[in-house]
Order: C-alpha cells, then structure tokens, then sequence
C-alpha cells in the first residue's frame, strides 16, 4: 500500500513536470510568433523606406531636367539647382537595405532578369524607340493585369523563378525607366516645338524687314 503512494506521488511529480514544460513551450511559442510579426513589419517598413528614396531621387532629377528649369534665367536655375542637389545629397545619406533570401535558382534568376533590363538599357542611345517598346513587354511581363500590348514570355518564365521580393523590385525598376523614357520624350517634344517657334519668329522677323 505505501508503495503504491509512493509510485503515484512519483507519477504525479512527472506530470507536474510535463505540464510544466509544455506551458513554458506554449508561451515560448506565442513570444516567438508576436516577433516574427514585428520582424515582417520592419521588413515592410524598410522596404517602403527604400523605396521613397528611389521616388525621391527621382522626383528631384525630374525638376532638374525639367522644361520649366531651361525657361528661367542662370541665376535662378544655378539657386535651385543648388538646392536640388543639397536635397539629394541629403537623401543619399539615408541608407536602408533589405536583404532577400534567396535560392540558388532564385539567385541565377534574379542575375539573368537583370542583365536583360541592363542589355535594353544599353541601347537607350541607339534607339530610344525599339528599347522603350522592348521595355514595355518586359513590364507587362512582370504585370498581373492583362497588358495592353505583347509580352515577353522568355522573361516572364525568368521573373517567376525569382523571389517574390524581387518582383517587385524588378517591376518597380521597369516602372522607373518606362516613366524617365517618357519624361525624356516630353522634354525632347517641348524643346523641338520651342525650337520651331522660334525658327518661325526668326523668319516672320526677317520677312517683315525685307517687305
């Protein structure tokens, strides 16, 4: 009989024990998933940290290319333009990096979409007509919407083998070339139709003088 209370104190002890041990596990656990939670809201922050920067970059090499700053004297274009470049001195200062994690087919991927978008870039010169409409069906390769025009299917099937978070990038970056091709296009269109009118007031002007 007393050994029997002793054993049953015993097993009791044990099951103290593996109650204990899993409780302790559980609230373990849950303190581990509320991290994981902060971890991916950090990584979200980040991100978009990142990429504010880049519209910022952007948006301040725009107003230093810009139509507006070629019609205004050198003694205002020289001030603002100082002030564009404190601003995107300041902003270059701000570093952020999100790393992604990667496979290595994930990792060849990435490379290989890359050089793609670097090789159309290089041809910009050369023709800015051919590498903007190859640009385009690269992008509608990366778009989950249906593309208003063809799309590069070899590219596509090399965007799916990369990481989610290289998608995006890759179509954020496709994004930005697309719009400072069409900013360079209004730029060149402006400057041509200010160069006409120009020629016109010359030629009106010598007309007026010979008559």
């Amino acid at each position: 009989m007393a050994q029997a209370r002793i054993q049953a104190k015993a097993n009791e002890g044990r099951f103290c024990r593996s109650s204990s041990m899993a409780d302790r596990s559980g609230r373990l656990l849950e303190s581990l998933d509320q991290l994981e939670l902060r971890v991916e809201a950090l990584r979200e922050a980040a991100t978009a940290i990142e990429q504010e920067k880049e519209v910022l970059l952007e948006m301040i090499h725009s107003i230093q290319n810009s139509q507006d700053m070629r019609q205004i004297s050198d003694g205002e274009r020289e001030e603002l333009n100082l002030t564009a470049n404190r601003l995107m001195g300041r902003t270059l200062t701000v570093e952020v990096s999100v790393e992604t994690i990667r496979n290595p087919q994930q990792e060849e991927s990435l490379k290989h979409a890359t050089r793609i978008i670097d090789d159309v870039v290089s041809k910009f010169l050369d023709d800015l007509g051919s590498a903007k409409c190859h640009l385009m069906s690269l992008y509608s390769a990366c778009s989950s919407e249906v593309p208003p025009g063809p799309v590069d299917q070899k590219f596509q099937s090399i965007v799916i083998g990369c990481a989610l978070e290289d998608q995006k990038k890759i179509k954020r970056r496709l994004e930005t070339l697309l719009r400072n091709i069409e900013n360079s296009d209004k730029a060149i269109k402006l400057l041509e139709h200010s160069k006409g009118a120009s020629s016109k007031v010359l030629q009106a002007n010598a007309e007026s003088r010979l008559n």
